[in-house]
């Protein structure tokens, strides 16, 4: 089953018509984006989008074999003229199959929003999920077996509806997450598809034909990312965005409580509110046991605060007890912690601050937690596939 992305752009396209944003500004070439339709082996379309006759005479497609037409949302503007040839575009009920004469079957999905969502079964077996825009499935349940070959969704919009296929075991490793209704919400360029490969999903420009089933260009998920930053710098979200499209994400803060501190508790409440329901949280500084364990990834915010409390354990803020055997049992706690991050086999996101390019700590503690902090980055970032750096929202790529 193949599958020609006419478009894949939101739906009044990208860039935005009279948008003056620094993302439209930019999306040209192969980063412009026509309103995303799908024509599915010549004969099933899903979505009908201004200029898709010509969309599809670019791809070197043929509409003269389509004989099904779907809708997946209401349509934005204008009706739009439906090309000569093509026939009436339509909604399957939610729940409801379609069979073509061609073989193929289509069943409606329904969805969290105004919308339908279209699972497509091609003649020889192969599965396509296709989603509207700023949707995710409503009601699913689990079921291993039925895993989809090809997702096409929102997944800038919705990392949450790619985290509930996941769930119930409706995507796996092998599928092939494409991004579609892509707006200005982020970049376009490589930070789209950083972010996107985070995700396990990439984006293909218009008139792409892909092959459902082909998993060979499926990015791998880094298993092991450090995220560093300043403060204020962003570095918390950028952690938590690479997550937001996995369920059940254990999020493990090294901060704890601290009673009585209003800051504190107003930062701390910032953070929950930001992160999905489906998550968990953990307050502990025992990172070891954790990564030597099977389950959901980790999200560790921050590396920072498990220094303290372990420069706190080993009495590093006194001199004499840090010459005393303090600096050893401080190198012997990183070198666990690193040998975990070597070792485990969960997926891990962590945090922490990037304080080596400030002034110098006017206090010799203050110095020597800098310089200690430097090299438990320095050691942790050996240990991952993926090092980031944030300034001012934007990351940078370091590593991978």
């Amino acid at each position: 089953m193949d599958v020609t992305l006419l478009g894949t752009g939101g739906p009044t396209g990208l860039p935005r018509p009279s948008c003056p944003c620094s993302s439209c500004a930019v999306a040209l070439g192969v980063d412009a984006r026509a309103a995303t339709a799908l024509l599915v082996d010549g004969a099933l379309m899903l979505d009908l989008t201004p200029g898709v006759a010509f969309a599809a005479a670019r791809a070197g497609r043929s509409l003269g074999g389509v004989r099904q037409v779907l809708l997946s949302h209401p349509q934005v503007g204008p009706a739009v003229e439906v090309p000569a040839g093509l026939p009436q575009p339509g909604r399957v009920p939610d729940g409801r199959e379609l069979a073509l004469l061609t073989g193929h079957r289509v069943r409606a999905v329904a969805m969290d929003t105004p919308g339908t969502g279209y699972a497509v079964t091609g003649p020889d077996g192969q599965r396509l999920l296709y989603l509207p825009p700023g949707g995710a499935p409503a009601g699913l349940e689990e079921n291993g077996k039925d895993v989809y070959d090809m997702v096409l969704a929102d997944v800038v919009g919705r990392p949450d509806a790619l985290a509930r296929l996941r769930a119930v075991g409706a995507v796996g490793p092998t599928t092939d997450v494409v991004a579609v209704h892509l707006d200005h919400d982020v970049p376009p360029g490589g930070e789209l598809r950083r972010r996107l490969a985070a995700a396990g999903a990439r984006a293909v420009p218009d008139g792409t034909t892909l092959t459902v089933g082909a998993y060979e260009d499926v990015p791998d998920v880094p298993r092991r990312t450090l995220v560093l930053g300043g403060a204020r710098s962003g570095k918390s979200v950028e952690a938590e965005r690479r997550l937001e499209a996995f369920p059940e994400v254990l999020y493990v803060a090294t901060g704890g409580t601290r009673n009585g501190d209003g800051e504190w508790a107003a930062r701390v409440s910032a953070h929950r509110e930001r992160r999905p329901g489906s998550w968990r949280t953990a307050e502990t500084c025992d990172l070891v046991p954790l990564l030597a364990e099977e389950g959901p990834p980790l999200l560790i915010d921050c590396l920072s605060l498990w220094l303290t409390d372990a420069m706190d354990a080993v009495g590093a803020w006194d001199d004499a007890e840090w010459a005393g055997g303090g600096e050893r049992a401080l190198r012997k706690r990183v070198r666990e912690l690193t040998d975990a991050v070597r070792a485990t086999r969960r997926t891990v996101v962590a945090v922490s601050n990037e304080v080596g390019s400030g002034i110098v700590p006017a206090t010799a503690s203050g110095r020597r937690y800098r310089d200690e902090l430097g090299r438990l980055n320095a050691a942790f970032a050996g240990e991952c596939e993926q090092v980031l750096l944030v300034v001012a929202g934007q990351a940078l790529v370091l590593r991978g």
